[in-house]
C-alpha cells in the first residue's frame, strides 16, 4: 500500500503492515439453522412438533455433559458469572496468562446464564398445522478460552439450547505471527501490534494470503470437539462473519516523528471530516434518502486518543498505538452494505456478474479484505490532505492573484469573500471525490443563487487557476492534487489561525 500519506512522510515512517484485526464469526447449523429446516427434520423423524422442548433437552444435556468432562480432562474449573455485563472476561483472562504462559491449550472456561435463539411450537390456524418460531429465550453459555498454536488466543461462544447458534473470536494478527515465526521474519510486539519486522514486504504478502480454507477446517474440528451431536445428526455448520477489523498499522522510525504530526491530525479530523467525505472512504456516495447515523466521535482513552468515523453500523477510525504506531482501522459489523461486483442467480435461474450485497460467508474474507484495505487508503489519502500544509500555504499565495489569459483577465480567489469560501467548501465535499462535478451540480449546491454562464466563468477560472480538471469529452470536472492542497490549506489556516485570533 502506498497513499499520499506515505510519499508526503516517507522519510518519518519506517514501514506499514496491513491485516484483519478482531473477527467474530457465527455458526449456524446446516440442518436446524432455521425453523422450517427444524420443523422439517422433525417431521421426518416421526417426532410431534409440541414435543420439540423434550427433543432439545436431550441436546442441552449432551453440551453441559461435553464441556464438563473436557474441563476435568483438563483439570480446568468452570467458573460461573452472576453479572455477565459487568465481568471483564477478557482482563482476567490476561491475569491468568500472566501467570501461566501461552502455551498452547485451553486456558478458561465460563458459564452464564444468557439470551439465546430457541423455537417455539404453536399451532397455526391459518395453514393449519403445528409450526415453530423463532424466539429469545435464556440458557447457559460456555465460554471457551483457549490458545491455538496458529491463531493465538482465541474464544468459543456455545449456547446448549437449539439451534445452538455459536460464535468464535480470534486476532488476526497473532494469525500474522504465527505466518511470520513460520518463515523466520523478525519482528517485534506491542499488545497486538507490530512494532518493527524486518522484511514489510513479505510480511504483507503472508498477510494478504489469508487462507480461509484454514480457518474453516479448524472451525469444523473444535465445534466436533464440544458439541457431541454434530456426528450422530450427520450437520455441520454454516459460518459466517458477524465482525472484522482490518487495521493498516504507520510504524514511525521514532515517537517524535509520529507526536510532531498526530495532534494536528487528531485536532483537524475533528471539524474537517463530514458525513459526505465519510461515504466516500466506504466507497459510497451519501444519498438523500440515506436513514442510518452517520458522524464522527473523538474520545480519550488510556492509551491515547481515537477519533471514530462511522456511516450505520460500519465505521473507520484513527488512533496512536503504543509510542511509534499509527492505526488505521475500518471495522464491519454489517457486511451486507458493503457492494461489490459478482456472481448472482437471478429468478429465471440464469447466473449474472452485478453489483450486489457482499455475502456474510466467512469465504468473503478475500474481497472484505481488499474493501478495508482501499477504505483505509482513501482515509490515508484524505489526510495526506491537509496533515503538512506548508507547500499549500505557499501556494496560497498565487490563488490569491489574477491571471491573464488571451487578453482577457481572471481574478484570484479570496478565502474571505463569502461566494469564494461556500465554493471551496463545496468543492471539498465528499460526494464529489466518487462522482465529480458539473456546472449544474455545483449551482444546486451553492448557497449563493448564480446562472449557467455565471458559473461557466467560475469553473472557467478554477480551471485556469490548476485546481480543477476536465475528464475528456464530458462536462463533468475533479480537483486536482494542487486544488486539493491549496482549498485545504486555505480553509484551515482561515478556521484555525485567523478567525480564533480576531475573537
Amino acid at each position: 500500500m502506498i497513499t499520499e500519506f506515505h510519499k508526503k512522510y516517507a522519510d518519518k515512517i519506517e514501514g506499514t503492515i496491513s491485516c484483519f484485526d478482531r473477527i467474530l464469526i457465527t455458526g449456524s447449523l446446516t440442518r436446524w439453522g432455521y425453523a422450517e429446516a427444524m420443523r422439517s427434520y422433525l417431521l421426518i423423524n416421526n417426532i410431534r412438533i409440541f414435543d420439540y422442548p423434550l427433543f432439545a433437552k436431550q441436546y442441552n444435556e449432551q453440551i453441559r455433559q461435553q464441556i464438563e468432562s473436557i474441563s476435568k480432562e483438563h483439570k480446568i474449573e468452570i467458573e460461573y458469572i452472576r453479572s455477565p455485563h459487568k465481568f471483564d472476561k477478557q482482563a482476567n483472562i490476561q491475569k491468568i496468562l500472566e501467570k501461566r504462559g501461552n502455551e498452547p491449550g485451553i486456558v478458561k472456561i465460563y458459564s452464564s446464564m444468557e439470551l439465546c435463539d430457541s423455537y417455539s411450537p404453536y399451532f397455526n390456524k391459518e395453514k393449519n398445522s403445528s409450526v415453530l418460531r423463532l424466539r429469545n429465550s435464556k440458557c447457559i453459555h460456555y465460554y471457551i478460552y483457549l490458545i491455538d498454536k496458529v491463531l493465538g488466543l482465541c474464544f468459543f461462544k456455545i449456547p446448549t439450547w437449539l439451534p445452538c447458534r455459536v460464535q468464535f473470536y480470534f486476532n488476526g494478527h497473532n494469525y500474522l505471527e504465527y505466518k511470520l515465526k513460520k518463515h523466520n521474519i523478525e519482528y517485534e510486539m506491542e499488545d497486538n501490534a507490530f512494532s518493527k519486522i524486518s522484511d514489510y514486504q513479505k510480511a504483507q504478502e503472508l498477510s494478504d494470503n489469508f487462507r480461509t480454507e484454514v480457518i474453516h477446517n479448524w472451525l469444523d474440528i473444535i465445534s466436533s470437539r464440544y458439541i457431541p451431536f454434530l456426528v450422530t445428526t450427520n450437520q455441520t455448520y454454516r459460518w459466517s462473519i458477524t465482525q472484522a477489523e482490518y487495521s493498516t498499522d504507520l510504524i514511525f522510525k521514532n515517537s517524535e516523528a509520529i507526536k510532531s504530526i498526530y495532534e494536528e491530525l487528531v485536532l483537524k479530523c475533528i471539524h474537517t471530516v463530514k458525513p459526505g467525505n465519510i461515504a466516500t472512504f466506504f466507497s459510497r456516495k451519501l444519498a438523500a434518502n440515506y436513514e442510518d447515523e452517520v458522524g464522527s466521535k473523538y474520545n480519550k482513552q488510556i492509551q491515547g486518543t481515537r477519533i471514530k468515523h462511522f456511516m450505520g453500523a460500519n465505521s473507520i477510525k484513527i488512533y496512536d498505538k503504543g509510542k511509534t504506531i499509527l492505526r488505521i482501522e475500518t471495522t464491519i459489523n454489517d457486511i451486507g452494505e458493503l457492494k461489490i461486483y459478482r456472481d448472482v442467480v437471478t429468478k429465471s435461474g440464469e447466473t449474472v456478474t452485478r453489483f450486489a450485497s457482499m455475502k456474510k460467508s466467512i469465504y468473503s474474507f478475500y474481497d472484505l479484505g481488499k474493501h478495508c484495505n482501499s477504505s483505509n487508503s482513501r482515509y490515508l489519502d484524505y489526510l495526506a490532505s491537509f496533515t503538512d500544509n506548508s507547500d499549500g500555504r505557499n501556494k496560497l499565495n498565487k490563488l490569491s492573484g489574477k491571471k491573464v489569459e488571451n487578453d482577457r483577465s481572471y481574478k484570484g480567489f479570496n478565502f474571505f469573500d463569502k461566494f469564494d469560501s461556500n465554493l471551496f467548501q463545496v468543492l471539498l465535499s465528499g460526494e464529489f471525490n466518487i462522482n465529480g462535478f458539473r456546472n449544474k451540480s455545483l449551482r444546486k449546491r451553492l448557497k449563493h443563487s448564480i446562472s449557467a454562464s455565471q458559473m461557466s466563468r467560475v469553473i472557467k477560472r478554477l480551471k485556469l487557476f490548476g485546481l480543477i480538471k476536465k475528464v475528456k469529452n464530458t462536462f463533468k470536472y475533479y480537483l486536482t492534487k494542487l486544488g486539493k492542497k491549496v482549498i485545504a490549506a486555505g480553509l484551515i489556516v482561515k478556521e484555525f489561525s485567523i478567525v480564533p485570533a480576531l475573537t
